[in-house]
């Protein structure tokens, strides 16, 4: 176990309760998806398990070292001003790294996204895929071994959210990281992750958990197979359920 949350508790004052009692736990090297109605706290639980925020009840335990984990958010989040290679360099230079190691880094973590051509680009110069590589360049920087994706992909058209669902999975075979990744998007779940847990609509609980007995990454023609839709249909309807809309 890499990291887990155990009968947590968020209460906002002035909101009421935000999640839980919620449970998961994370194994090294697995995918997991988190998919819920929004305001179900997802985003929430990310936080918890990135060690950003407290519950007010129950424990996270976490089994990362200082560095180990990046949070990947749905908008990049990159610095206007900065090229591309800067802002991939930035956690290395809060975390005091030499020059000469920040730079090694960084172009091997733009290599591994595709975009060494771009390392001298502003943010304002690239698509909206391209600067989701760049965020994910960022994280992986740091080579984490938990990595926190926050519906990353959720402001992009479906051809580039396939293509950077492909380029995760390219990813982690390459290091195998956990990754707990949060999305609307069932689809994307099932074709991404290893598991799906189903959150209830707010204040969020486990409501059903799926796994997707398939190889990762995935094999060429698996979203046109039974395996895919029917998993699929079955998170749908669990969904829909935890929701609590007719089904």
């Amino acid at each position: 176990m890499i990291a887990a949350l155990r009968d947590v508790v968020v209460e906002y004052a002035g909101r009421g309760r935000a999640l839980g009692p919620f449970s998961l736990a994370v194994q090294p090297g697995e995918i997991v998806a988190v998919v819920g109605p929004s305001g179900c706290g997802k985003s929430t639980a990310l936080r918890l398990l990135a060690g950003l925020e407290q519950p007010g009840a129950g424990e996270v335990e976490r089994q990362v070292g200082r560095g180990g984990t990046a949070l990947v958010f749905q908008s990049p989040t990159l610095m206007p001003w900065a090229e591309a290679a800067a802002n991939v360099a930035l956690p290395l230079e809060l975390a005091g790294r030499p020059v000469g190691e920040r730079r090694e880094r960084v172009a091997h973590a733009l290599r591994r996204v595709g975009l060494s051509d771009a390392a001298r680009a502003f943010p304002a110069e690239l698509s909206g895929g391209m600067a989701m590589r760049v965020s994910l360049a960022r994280a992986l920087v740091t080579e984490p071994r938990l990595l926190l994706l926050d519906e990353p992909f959720a402001a992009l058209d479906g051809l580039t959210r396939r293509r950077l669902v492909e380029d995760v999975h390219r990813l982690w075979a390459q290091t195998r990281p956990a990754i707990v990744f949060v999305t609307h998007d069932v689809d994307e779940a099932v074709y991404l992750a290893s598991r799906v847990v189903v959150m209830t609509a707010g204040p969020g609980r486990a409501a059903r958990e799926v796994a997707i007995e398939a190889p990762l990454p995935r094999p060429p023609g698996f979203r046109a197979g039974a395996a895919f839709r029917n998993a699929v249909e079955e998170i749908s309807e669990a969904l829909d359920k935890a929701a609590g809309a007719p089904v």
